[in-house]
Order: structure tokens, then C-alpha cells, then sequence
């Protein structure tokens, strides 16, 4: 569970480190509500947008599966809380 924290957190904060492009943030923002909140089905279809090898198709879905084992609701509601901050922000 804290290894996801951490990952979303980092995520997180790279989004800010990025200089605040408003393009980055609302096509980031879905992958990460899929990821968080969506199936499985939903998120690897959204990874497979931008790429269609086996190998990342595969890793996304133990990734997501992986989310959803270790997070509960509660965890996935407060990330999306922190991240909700983070693109209402001036900077983003």
C-alpha cells in the first residue's frame, strides 16, 4: 500500500516540476482517474492508446491490479484528493 502512495505522490509532484503546462495535466488526469478508479479493461484500453506492445500492455495490467489490491477505496479517494488540488492550481 505505501509503495502506491509513493508512486502516485511522486507522480504527483513531477507534475509539478514540470512547469505547469496545461496540456499535460487534463491528458495525464484521465490515465490517472483510470488507474485509480477505473477497471482494468477501462485503464489497459487508455494505455493502449499510446502504446501497443504485449510487454506494456501486461505490465499495465499487473500495475493496476496491483492498485487495486494494496489500495483501499478510502486510499484511491484521498490520492484523487491530493491530485484535485494539484490541477486546480494556478500553476497547472
Amino acid at each position: 500500500m505505501k509503495g502506491a502512495r509513493v508512486l502516485v505522490l511522486l507522480w504527483a509532484a513531477l507534475l509539478l516540476i514540470s512547469g505547469g503546462n496545461c496540456e499535460i495535466c487534463s491528458a495525464v488526469k484521465r490515465d490517472v482517474d483510470l488507474f485509480l478508479m477505473g477497471t482494468l479493461d477501462e485503464y489497459v484500453k487508455q494505455v493502449a492508446q499510446y502504446n501497443t506492445q504485449p510487454e506494456v500492455l501486461e505490465n499495465a495490467r499487473k500495475l493496476k491490479n496491483c492498485v487495486d489490491a494494496k489500495m483501499t477505496e478510502e486510499d484511491k479517494e484521498n490520492a484523487l484528493s491530493v491530485l484535485d488540488k494539484i490541477y486546480t492550481s494556478p500553476l497547472c
